[in-house]
């Protein structure tokens, strides 16, 4: 493991985090008092700064550049992310939205529950699983029985940093750097297949810097036309506008009030948040294509239409499901599109307690976590196209049972897709599988008060980082009533679904840290080959004259 080459990359990311700091300071600043800006960000900022100046003058040689391999690129995005998760826990412990070192009153043990709170959070921002513990029995600024709306009390700065940690990690941390800082980088290909799920970078621009801001384009400007039409024709306030529109493209479903967007109780904003709902979940290489026109290659996209497809036909089910219980037609239809759009894009906002609906729709939410929607989305879950990819593979196999000579290949798009490809995708289904199990049985132990259906929905939930779950932590709870151990688990298991397992799980295999002690005689080998070759040039040109 070349360590100077995760240090370039943790280091870049820490001075990169100074600026979504540095814009929340500003805004608090504004609309909270200075006193409360240089609390919760002030430090932060120097804390980030300090750290990781340190990394790039002390750990980073001068041609790290240059020694970027797949390896130390995985390395460095998955430790990437929990250095920028820890930082932005910090403007929620300082800030006093959990108790923390300058909340008057609290105790050592509120203040390292704090902690925690602050880190999930935080890890729930940056996934973009959407799930908080706001709530009235953790946050000293709500007082039960007096402070009705937990979350509308905390201070609007720290909301809107709330808010941009998921709008940061809903493209992605390391795409935002290779998009600013791609020649700084280096080995951008690698960052970006460790980070990014689906779309061949090459189909939209030749040079990956080129497509980091194509990418980064599409998602300012639906970002910014959502906040346009949720405040002038949604008739929301500019800063419920803003912070929900930072929030949906990235599928990450933060809201300002304790009842999301059931709090409007608006045709028109559900409206116009079901429609970007819609193309956050969208493969951004097909809004690529649609925005050049080529709309032949939009349409026969095999995983779009599997998604259109499962949105409508899922939506018909649970509609008919809430019908059979004598529900209201345009009501149940709207609450059931909905609900549906935001598990299947695991945007994870809600309008209605579907924890009473049928239990046949609750089956049909749980499948959806799993699942997602489509590769090269801002979705979590496995993603439509592998499990389109894996029930072809078994097929292909169930076909070979009868005619064992006859040779299938599988095709995506009319291309065939190459085993190796086919064997990731079954591997990385099996390692989801064993870890979906496991997790399971800890959440079961440390929270032994929960039903089957609370523990398997909240690991689901994680893992698809979906946000709301079913049973005990639905729609209308929290997941604050958790105990540390959980909390700590569950955000260990939304930082692997976003990362998508394997770049997460790359850290604990033993080889990627095993220190290359070849590497320095390589090094003098080659400049012992160079110095030949330059003593044979100049006796081949002594020759000549």
């Amino acid at each position: 493991m070349r360590r100077d080459v995760l240090s370039l990359i943790v280091g870049w990311t820490m001075m990169a985090m100074i600026i979504p700091l540095l814009f929340s300071f500003i805004i608090t600043w504004w609309l909270d008092g200075i006193d409360l800006a240089l609390i919760a960000f002030f430090l932060p900022i120097l804390f980030s700064g300090m750290i990781g100046g340190a990394l790039l003058t002390l750990g980073v040689r001068s041609d790290t550049t240059e020694r970027l391999r797949d390896r130390e690129a995985f390395a460095a995005v998955a430790l990437a992310w929990p250095v920028a998760v820890l930082i932005g826990s910090l403007p929620f412990w300082l800030g006093g939205v959990f108790h923390g070192p300058f909340t008057d009153g609290s105790s050592m043990a509120d203040i390292g529950r704090g902690f925690v709170n602050s880190w999930f959070e935080s890890m729930s921002g940056y996934t973009t699983t959407g799930t908080t513990v706001i709530e009235h029995s953790m946050s000293p600024n709500c007082i039960p029985g007096t402070t009705p709306d937990c979350i509308n009390a905390q201070p609007k700065g720290i909301l809107i940093w709330r808010s941009l940690t998921q709008w940061l990690g809903g493209m992605g941390i390391i795409m935002l750097g290779l998009m600013l800082l791609s020649r700084v980088l280096g080995g951008g290909m690698a960052l970006a297949r460790a980070e990014l799920t689906g779309p061949s970078l090459s189909r939209l621009r030749p040079k990956l810097q080129q497509t980091a801001i194509a990418l980064w384009t599409i998602y300012i400007i639906l970002t910014i036309l959502e906040i346009l039409l949720l405040w002038g024709v949604g008739d929301m306030s500019i800063f419920d506008a803003f912070n929900h529109g930072l929030t949906t493209m990235p599928t990450g479903g933060f809201s300002t009030h304790d009842a999301s967007i059931g709090y409007y109780d608006s045709f028109v904003i559900e409206s116009i948040i079901i429609c970007f709902m819609f193309f956050a979940g969208v493969n951004f290489t097909l809004i690529w294509l649609a925005w050049e026109r080529q709309w032949d290659r939009v349409f026969s996209d095999q995983e779009g239409r599997s998604y259109v497809l499962v949105i409508i036909a899922t939506t018909l089910f649970v509609f008919f499901a809430l019908m059979s219980q004598g529900g209201n037609v345009d009501e149940g239809f709207f609450d059931s599109l909905f609900t549906v759009m935001s598990i299947g894009t695991s945007t994870g906002y809600t309008v209605t307690d579907y924890m009473l609906w049928p239990v046949v729709t609750h089956v049909l939410l749980f499948l959806l976590m799993i699942v997602g929607a489509c590769a090269g989305s801002t979705s979590g879950g496995l993603k439509l196209m592998r499990v389109k990819l894996a029930l072809k593979v078994a097929w292909r196999e169930i076909g070979r049972i009868v005619q064992p000579r006859r040779i299938v290949s599988i095709r995506m798009n009319g291309e065939v897709v190459e085993n190796d490809r086919l064997s990731l995708i079954i591997g990385m289904l099996f390692v989801w599988t064993g870890l979906f199990a496991i997790s399971c049985i800890l959440l079961a132990i440390t929270m032994p008060n929960s039903d089957f259906e609370s523990v398997v929905a909240v690991v689901a939930s994680s893992l698809g980082n979906v946000g709301p779950a079913l049973g005990d932590y639905g729609p209308t709870n929290t997941w604050a009533s958790m105990g540390t151990p959980s909390l700590l688990i569950t955000s260990i298991l939304m930082w692997f679904g976003r990362l998508e397992l394997m770049t997460a799980l790359l850290l604990i295999h033993p080889r990627t840290w095993k220190r290359e002690e070849r590497e320095a005689p390589d090094r003098a080998s080659m400049k012992l080959i160079r110095e030949l070759f330059e003593k044979m040039e100049e006796k081949l040109e002594e020759k000549k004259k």
